[in-house]
């Protein structure tokens, strides 16, 4: 017996009281998101449209997807999109998801970023951060580093999306030990090695920065279906700035800038371990909430 057909509005409130059931953050917005992903509408419908019928297929899917939401799959690994600097990027479970947060990285970077400058990307996972200051910059290079072969995958997924709007962006992606895809270890989308000759003039990093033991307690969706290598950052959550900061000297141009996205309570060591590798010029910015979220300064 075929099933009675249901309104727009009554699929999407049974989909938001089964989220709000299972303590899923902002379930009235996820429920309506992933009601448009599915039939291919748009945030007025529910609005103005509440009546239109959902067809069984529709419901199904939708129905499916709740459930998975429910269960603490991130958002974005269903719908495989999520937006960033006003460009729309891929992500699955092999990249972190693009936060807002890391959009103040992008904007601090775009402000001394002139036309024409080298770019290194470390850690570059979806490639979001490379990829966003190429687009919004003109005849700049580019390069991110990443130890995961399948996160690069989705970078350069997400490059070859952005060039049908910009063909003449300029991006390369290697996969190695941070700075050793740079030293001739390297693979770049072929597998073969590389060996950039030149330096960068902006190198910018979202490095891994949860303290290991914190990593339990992070939220599910985080916890559970984000790449752990992503996120790890040793015992103090600063090997990775050690690590960056240290060697960046030998791959930036004189006056060359290094700018790091932090953790909101690592401020202080983040600025004492870029001067002690001979950073100068150090200066700590805000986030939309008013926390500590970038440190960027000046090589000597």
């Amino acid at each position: 017996m075929e099933r009675a057909a249901q309104t727009y509005k009554d699929v999407y409130k049974a989909g938001k009281e089964k989220l709000e059931r299972a303590a899923v953050d902002e379930a009235s917005l996820d429920a309506r998101l992933l009601l448009e992903f599915v039939c291919g509408t748009d945030r007025n419908t529910l609005l103005a449209h509440g009546d239109r019928e959902v067809s069984t297929e529709e419901c199904d899917r939708y129905r499916k997807l709740i459930g998975q939401r429910a269960a603490h799959v991130p958002l974005q690994h269903l719908t495989g999109e999520q937006e960033f600097m006003g460009l729309t990027f891929l992500v699955n479970k092999d990249v972190l998801v693009p936060r807002q947060d890391t959009e103040v990285l992008v904007e601090e970077v775009m402000k001394s970023l002139h036309d024409g400058m080298r770019i290194l990307d470390m850690c570059t996972g979806s490639g979001c951060i490379l990829l966003s200051l190429l687009h919004y910059s003109n005849d700049c290079a580019g390069v991110g580093v990443d130890l995961s072969e399948k996160a690069l995958a989705v970078a350069r997924g997400n490059y070859e999306r952005l060039r049908r709007e910009r063909p003449e962006m300029n991006a390369v992606f290697l996969e190695g030990d941070l700075f050793e895809a740079l030293a001739g270890n390297g693979k770049d989308g072929s597998g073969k090695g590389t060996c950039p000759e030149e330096k960068f003039d902006i190198m910018v990093s979202n490095p891994p920065y949860i303290e290991t033991d914190e990593i339990l307690n992070l939220m599910p969706e985080v916890r559970e279906h984000e790449p752990v290598t992503a996120l790890d950052g040793g015992a103090d959550g600063l090997t990775f700035y050690r690590r960056i900061a240290q060697n960046a000297g030998a791959y930036l141009n004189g006056g060359g800038m290094l700018f790091f996205e932090i953790g909101c309570d690592q401020a202080d060591s983040v600025r004492e371990i870029m001067e002690q590798a001979g950073f100068r010029e150090i200066q700590v910015v805000k986030d939309f909430a008013g926390l500590d979220r970038v440190v960027y300064g000046n090589w000597r």
